[in-house]
């Protein structure tokens, strides 16, 4: 459902001749969204996870949290970027696999379009059974913040949308 809400505010941006930049030089958009995804590679016994954030969010929502200086395109300091954007995201989204919290190893961070892509990767992983998540990532910053998840093990893909205050979800596969 949210997808199709999103994919028809594009639809309606683009046949005015405005763009989501255009949104956001305005410091503005009307929704407020996350995405993670998460993915089994079950041959390496790990599990890739990368988080999509809008970047003027993700800045305000930091700013909130640590006395630095936030600018996620173009750090004074990447490394110390890194540790603000890592510590924060290992706060907010946490990944139990068959009932075992597993930690995220921070990979790095990337500007793509309008947000920040954000990686991670859990090791020594086995899906027997259940992924559940644990994301509340920018639930302080705006009331109305979703968060939407996907998770893909044994190769099938199922997704949830997570409406703030919900913040956990659990995936069942056979």
């Amino acid at each position: 459902m949210a997808f199709a809400h999103i994919l028809f505010y594009f639809s309606f941006l683009f046949s005015f001749g405005n763009t989501s930049a255009d949104l956001l030089k305005n410091n503005s958009h009307p929704f407020y969204v996350s995405v993670t995804q998460i993915e089994e590679k079950p041959e390496q016994k790990i599990l890739e996870i990368s988080c999509k954030i809008f970047t003027d969010d993700f800045e305000k929502t930091l700013r909130m949290h640590y006395d630095h200086h936030i600018d996620l395109l173009n750090p004074s300091d990447k490394n110390a970027m890194n540790k603000l954007v890592n510590d924060y995201i290992q706060k907010h989204c946490k990944i139990s696999v068959d009932g075992r919290q597993y930690p995220l190893q921070f990979i790095g961070y990337e500007k793509d379009e309008e947000g920040v892509e954000c990686y991670f990767q859990a090791n020594n992983v086995s899906v027997k059974k259940t992924v559940s998540v644990f994301n509340d990532l920018l639930f302080e910053y705006k009331p109305e913040q979703t968060n939407i998840v996907h998770v893909t093990v044994k190769h099938k893909r199922k997704s949830r949308q997570l409406v703030n205050p919900e913040n956990t979800v659990t995936f069942t596969f056979d």
